[in-house]
Parts: structure tokens; C-alpha cells; sequence
């Protein structure tokens, strides 16, 4: 299992519900970090809750409907300088539930899309050939399980969609110490997942940010949350490693 003490992480959709919760759990570990909300506004709570950890944080704002604004975002996280070791992308939308869902609009797609498949790869792209150049890296997106509703199909096809070019980007990483996974926290009572999911955001931990701390060279595995649930870090690092399968292309991810 791999310190972060010391190293930065980039976290989006810190501002609340699992993001926040894995920006606690990181800055508890002594990761410095960079947590990205609509706003960076949005991030005062969370920034102060981090740095009276003890970690050196900063905010950022942008609304990744709005691809000019996660371009300048990036753009000013390289202005401070650092260099990111781990980038959690946990920000995403559900654009709505849909029971006529003959009805679904374009619009859907393309916002889910937007949020929660081309913001996400900007950001690995962005980062990805840093952590190359320097042979370390640790990238998480986060995905989802849901399945056969296509009352939510826009979500659930952007989550597909992110799926499929993190696992195909992650074939070329394999064996490197630049490990990029997917995670799935399962459903729970965030504002996104809604107050009747079955599971407490709490839930997710450590499940969320085990791809950050793995330490053998793999890539390409779907850490989903509720299978850690319960454990310490350690004993998730452990499972993880040893449990979780490499994709390999195959139909059933």
C-alpha cells in the first residue's frame, strides 16, 4: 500500500456527499489537496474542514456543463504549480428521471455526457502525461451499476460510455506505476443518488479511493465500494489487489 502523506490529489464534486467524503479521508492520511466545485465557493467547508487537518488545500470552481471553464480550471491548477499524484473524478449529475422515458430528449445525453464523460477524460488527459513523464499516478472515475432503467438513460449511458474509455486507456497502463481503475459507490443518499438509496455515503469509504493506494502496478478493475464496505484501508488495499480482476474486453464489466 502505497503513503500519500505528502503527495496531491485532485478531487472533483469535493463540495459534498462521496466527494467530500474522500477529501476527509485523504487530507486524514496527509494527502495535500485541490477539490474542484461548481464554484470554488462551493468548497469553503470542505477546504477548511481538510486544512485543519493539516494538509495544504486549495479550491477550484467549475461547472463542467461548460467545457471552456473545465479547460480554465485546468489551466489554473497548473498555475499553482503542483504536481498531481492522484485524481479522484467523482463529480457527476443525474439530469433526471425520466417514467416516460419514449420521451427522453437529446438534451439528456448531451448534458449527461458533457458532466460526466468528456469533463472526466479532460482531466485524465490533462494529467496523465505528467504522471507518465514522472512513472507514478494513481487516476479513479467514478461509475455506476445502474442497469437495465431507461427511465435514467442519459446517466446511464454516460456512465457506460466513461466506463469503456477508462478501461480501454487503462490497457495501455498495465504494468506501470501509473494505475488508472473505476469505482462504483453504489447508491447512496447524496443529492445525486437521492434520501431513499438504501446505503449512507459513509458506505462508499473506503471503497471510493482504494484505487489511490494500490501498489501493484495494475490497471483496469472496477473497485466497487460495497465490496470493501466494513474494511479497514489496509484489509481493502489487500482485496483489492488480490481479488479484483483485470478487464480483459470481455462482455460483463
Amino acid at each position: 500500500m502505497i503513503d500519500i502523506k505528502g503527495r496531491w490529489a485532485f478531487i472533483t464534486g469535493a463540495a459534498r456527499g462521496i466527494g467530500h467524503g474522500a477529501a476527509l479521508f485523504m487530507a486524514e492520511r496527509g494527502c495535500n489537496l485541490i477539490l474542484q466545485g461548481r464554484t470554488a465557493a462551493h468548497c469553503d467547508k470542505v477546504l477548511a474542514e481538510v486544512k485543519a487537518l493539516g494538509v495544504n488545500a486549495y479550491a477550484v470552481g467549475a461547472e463542467f456543463s461548460d467545457l471552456k471553464q473545465v479547460e480554465k480550471m485546468l489551466e489554473e491548477i497548473d498555475a499553482l504549480g503542483i504536481d498531481i499524484d492522484i485524481v479522484l473524478n467523482n463529480a457527476g449529475i443525474q439530469i433526471a428521471y425520466r417514467t416516460e422515458y419514449l420521451t427522453t430528449p437529446a438534451s439528456d445525453y448531451e448534458e449527461s455526457f458533457k458532466i460526466n464523460t468528456i469533463a472526466p477524460m479532460m482531466i485524465v488527459y490533462h494529467f496523465l502525461p505528467k504522471m507518465e513523464a514522472r512513472g507514478f499516478g494513481r487516476i479513479v472515475n467514478t461509475t455506476s451499476g445502474i442497469r437495465l432503467e431507461p427511465e435514467q438513460a442519459g446517466y446511464s449511458a454516460s456512465k457506460a460510455a466513461l466506463d469503456k474509455v477508462t478501461m480501454d486507456l487503462a490497457s495501455k497502463y498495465n504494468g506501470t506505476d501509473v494505475c488508472i481503475n473505476i469505482t462504483d459507490p453504489g447508491w447512496c443518499r447524496t443529492d445525486l443518488g437521492g434520501p431513499h438509496a438504501p446505503n449512507a455515503p459513509e458506505s462508499s469509504l473506503p471503497g471510493v479511493v482504494v484505487g489511490a493506494f494500490i501498489d501493484d502496478k495494475r490497471s483496469g478493475r472496477n473497485f466497487a465500494a460495497g465490496y470493501f464496505h466494513g474494511l479497514t484501508l489496509e484489509e481493502a488495499v489487500s482485496k483489492a489487489q488480490d481479488e479484483i480482476p483485470v478487464y480483459t474486453g470481455s462482455i460483463g464489466l
